[in-house]
């Protein structure tokens, strides 16, 4: 445990709060620049169209209006594509399918929302009006929105580079063993599983402004870009590639975001059209999402449907097995698009068992749809459902204990590192503890009393469990490299230090809540030995911070988090010189320590001492130096690990069903974390209790639902789509354990904030098939909805039917 009183494992409350609890948070909305003009989109309201003649005269004359811009015209300027960030290798070495996708449509559109035109104009009302007034001639196309028809011979083919609808059909593990495992097993079963697609709904919609100088821009930039991001330096690289211009030539700054889940994380036509439209009329533009378009034109999750297979052995001990899924990429392949139901997924369908061979095969198609990306989780919790429901299913065909055999095959602590079947070594984690430990705090052993309790009201209650691996602290740059991405993972720190002491860090990360500006100078302050209030985080900015990849992955303390901790060791040794040469010892006897929470150079053995002020200042003076010594305390480090982290889990929850409504209220819901060390707890506790929130969205109450036939959206307002309130949830109990530090990183830190979501719908989908088993309900999926569970009751027993 620190000395610090305010450094690692201290609950220290979260610095950035009082900003935004007075009405200071600096949002993207909130931006107007002298001269800025208004924008707003024309988007497709058909799902599959060829886009004829696009008559812009009435929008033009309408007041206030300056232009109207269409693809045609970016094409004229001969403005890229927008190229993924990944390009996965497909199976047998093929290429991934990367169809061209045009920021504005360019003679076809392939999904409700796709941009048409952007009208530009005094106001944002008078944008907003024209725009309605802009004629677009549509001959519509067949649509397929379904994973299932888009896949069937005469499907309607939404590209032709891509015969088949198939983006890239992914391949992870080896065939042969696994079919010997099925040849040699007493015992096998297998699922049918839809993971439906769900909406982010963060609580700020996304939102761009841009400025253009001939003249160089803001501070000698070309453009400047103000957007609502998670990857300030990944869009700046993409936007630089579609104008053709030198990285340094674009600045992206990502100030106060309103949650961002990974939606944000990506790149969106928006900023292209904006910066280039900038450039082109030499005007500052804003553009601010309604909440009816972020339904229609933000990036959508999940979209999979799977058959799986597990093997077992006579004692129900797993042997191999075997994952085909189908996966929606949507209409295009979006940013990281591709990547996270290929290797994200994939890496991660051994979980926390022993399973000694495993093939999996994916196949992302492209639909009608709005493009899919990572949203919190992003590829872990479609796989953790996948292997949960198969143990599940196991368990009911053997009458093997669902628990005991979870127990009977997670892999050992003793077996650590363990190198898994589809490729992944895991260095730490004991699973089995974990999991007993939820299973006390859930009270699992006076379950059949609750459940009695319930029974005697009419209701049935049921008990769900589930254990998750996460492929967190997303890097190393190496391994994403060999799956086809063009950029590295790693991350960075700055930090500078003043006359007297203080602090100024910069890190390529970006904070959209997971509270950077309390954590990262908790990390410094424990190593440095200086109070909170001396240090200042700056994050967001590709034209004041260090080359960073961003906050996605539960990656940021992990990865920037030790860039921080090595380019504090820098700034130490530097001073530690420095305090030789003012205590007049050899370096080799001086030592740094932090006592009270403040740091000190201490001769050893001796009372001889100097503070970190004071040798801060004797540097930044200068007036003394050792020799071949530079003045000021001044380092930098990137950080780029060996290794993802593996954090992962227990979960437990309880659930209770009116069968006379189909009503189904969550009672409990109980996590055991193993985040590695654990910087702040109490941001930890926050981070998973969102997370479990979310992720109980998806199981019980959300999933954007589209015309089978028509490609049209249903789901495209808060009207239709159901998100989870407060009162909805219990009260969550959290707990950490810290006994299986992370081994490749500084800090031990292993991600937490995508834990709950990655869980939730397995935990919750035991806990319904256990409240609804007795009464035979079978093949109910998510999400579990009054109506969906009332009907499958009254499917299943026709005596409820009837009353």
């Amino acid at each position: 445990m620190t000395t610090h009183p305010e450094g690692i494992g201290a609950s220290v409350l979260r610095r950035e709060d009082r900003r935004f609890l007075t009405g200071r948070g600096q949002f993207v909305a909130d931006m107007l620049l002298e001269g800025q003009l208004f924008c707003a989109f024309v988007r497709s309201p058909h799902a599959h169209a060829r886009v004829g003649g696009i008559d812009v005269g009435a929008a033009i004359a309408m007041p206030g209006v300056v232009a109207v811009f269409t693809g045609a015209d970016m094409a004229a300027d001969r403005v890229g594509p927008m190229i993924p960030l990944w390009q996965i290798p497909g199976a047998d070495g093929r290429r991934m399918n990367e169809p061209p996708r045009w920021a504005l449509s360019r003679g076809t559109v392939r999904h409700v929302g796709e941009a048409v035109a952007i009208v530009i104009a005094a106001t944002r009302h008078q944008a907003l009006d024209a725009a309605e007034a802009v004629a677009v001639e549509y001959t519509v196309l067949p649509a397929t929105v379904d994973l299932r028809d888009a896949v069937k011979p005469g499907a309607p083919q939404l590209h032709p580079e891509a015969p088949g609808n198939l983006c890239v059909r992914f391949e992870r593990g080896a065939k042969a063993p696994v079919d010997a495992a099925f040849a040699a097993a007493a015992h096998s079963v297998e699922v049918d599983i839809v993971n439906h697609r769900i909406i982010c709904a963060a609580l700020e919609p996304r939102a761009v402004v841009a400025l253009a100088s001939a003249s160089g821009g803001l501070d000698g930039h070309a453009v400047t870009i103000w957007s609502t991001t998670q990857v300030p330096h990944h869009i700046r690289k993409l936007v630089a590639e579609q104008l053709a211009l030198p990285e340094n030539a674009v600045r992206v700054i990502s100030p106060d975001v309103g949650g961002g889940f990974g939606t944000k994380g990506k790149h969106y036509p928006e900023e292209i059209i904006l910066a280039w439209a900038a450039i082109k009329l030499q005007r500052p533009l804003k553009w601010v999402s309604t909440r009816s378009e972020a339904f229609v034109s933000d990036y959508q999750a999940r979209d999979h449907v799977t058959r799986a297979e597990l093997a077992l052995d006579a004692e129900g001990r797993f042997l191999g097995a075997r994952v085909s899924t189908l996966a929606a990429v949507g209409a295009y392949v979006s940013t990281v698009g591709a990547a996270v139901p290929t290797t994200v997924y994939t890496a991660v369908l051994s979980g926390p068992y022993r399973i000694p061979a495993i093939h999996a095969e994916v196949r992302a198609l492209f639909t009608n749809t709005v493009p899919t990306d990572a949203y919190r989780g992003a590829g872990r919790p479609e796989a953790c459902y996948v292997l949960e429901r198969l143990v599940e299913e196991a368990s009911a065909r053997l009458g093997i204990d669902r628990l005991e055999l979870r127990r009977r095959n997670f892999i050992a602590a003793s077996a650590m590192p363990y190198s898994t079947p589809v490729g992944p070594t895991y260095d730490t984690g004991d699973f089995r503890r974990l999991f007993d430990r939820v299973l006390v705090l859930a009270d699992h052993a006076g379950f059949p009393a609750r459940r009695a309790a319930a029974e005697e009201k009419g209701l049935l209650r049921g008990f769900g469990a589930c254990y998750f691996v996460e492929s967190s602290g997303v890097a190393p740059s190496k391994y994403a490299g060999v799956f086809g991405a063009r950029v590295g993972f790693f991350d960075s720190a700055d930090i500078r230090v003043a006359a007297d002491g203080s602090l100024l860090v910069m890190c390529g990360t970006h904070s959209h809540g997971q509270a950077h500006a309390t954590t990262f100078p908790q990390v410094l302050a424990d190593k440095i030995g200086v109070p909170l209030a001396m240090i200042e985080l700056v994050e967001g900015d590709t034209g004041r911070v260090p080359y960073g990849t961003g906050t996605f992955g539960s990656r940021s303390m992990v990865i920037a988090g030790s860039a921080i901790v090595m380019a504090a060791d820098k700034l130490l040794a530097k001073a530690r010189r420095m305090a030789a040469h003012m205590l007049e010892a050899a370096e080799p006897d001086v030592l740094h320590r932090v006592v009270k929470g403040m740091g000190e150079f201490r001769v050893a053995g001796t009372d001889r001492k100097v503070g970190w002020p004071e040798v801060a200042r004797a540097v930044t003076s200068a007036h003394s130096l050792p020799p071949g010594m530079e003045p000021v305390l001044h380092e930098n480090a990137f950080f780029d690990p060996s290794n993802l982290t593996w954090s992962n889990g227990a979960q437990a929850c309880e659930v209770e069903i009116d069968p006379a409504t189909g009503e189904t209220r969550l009672m409990s819901y109980v996590v055991v974390d193993d985040v590695g060390t654990v910087i702040n707890p109490m941001v930890v506790e926050g981070q998973v209790h969102g997370a479990i929130a979310q992720g109980i969205g998806q199981a019980l109450y959300e999933a954007a639902a589209y015309d089978r036939l028509t490609g049209q959206l249903y789901s495209g307002s808060f009207m239709d789509y159901t998100l989870p309130r407060a009162h909805f949830l219990p009260m969550f109990v959290t707990e950490t354990d810290e006994s299986q530090p992370c081994t490749h990183n500084p800090l031990g830190a292993k991600g937490c904030g995508e834990s709950g979501t990655i869980g939730a719908p397995a935990a919750i989908t035991s806990a319904m098939k256990d409240a609804l088993a007795p009464i035979g309900v079978t093949g109910l999926e998510m999400p579990y909805t009054r109506s969906r569970v009332w009907q499958a009751i009254r499917a299943a027993s026709p005596a409820r039917a009837a009353a």
